[in-house]
């Protein structure tokens, strides 16, 4: 996944940076999961996983290309107190949910 910042901006209000970004996937049919273009995100603008919020992703009909708005903040605790509850949880708790689905009880 080839990863391409197209617009940065310095926050110095809210402590934190602002992307503008695109990804170009080659995956068959499916966009690429907010958790692989996290880490694809981390990579390229080598910041730590847990100060990198994805804000919007969007892909286009019959295009291998996403493109999305992410934020890297100073600090956990301005992360924390900016970000809204549901945004936090897309791009935080997806694993531990994941984990806690996968063991579904079954009725007899």
């Amino acid at each position: 996944m080839d990863v391409e910042i197209t617009k940065e901006k310095e926050n110095q209000l809210l402590r934190r940076k602002e992307f503008h970004f695109r990804l170009k996937h080659e995956a068959e049919g499916a966009s690429p999961s907010r958790e692989a273009a996290r880490n694809a995100l981390i990579k390229a603008l080598r910041c730590s996983p847990n100060l990198l919020v994805i804000d919007t992703m969007r892909t286009e009909f019959g295009k291998r290309e996403t493109v999305g708005y992410a934020k890297v903040y100073e600090t956990e605790e301005r992360l924390k107190e900016i970000e809204r509850e549901h945004i936090i949880e897309r791009n935080f708790a997806r694993a531990g949910k994941e984990k806690s689905e996968g063991t579904v009880k079954e009725e007899a």
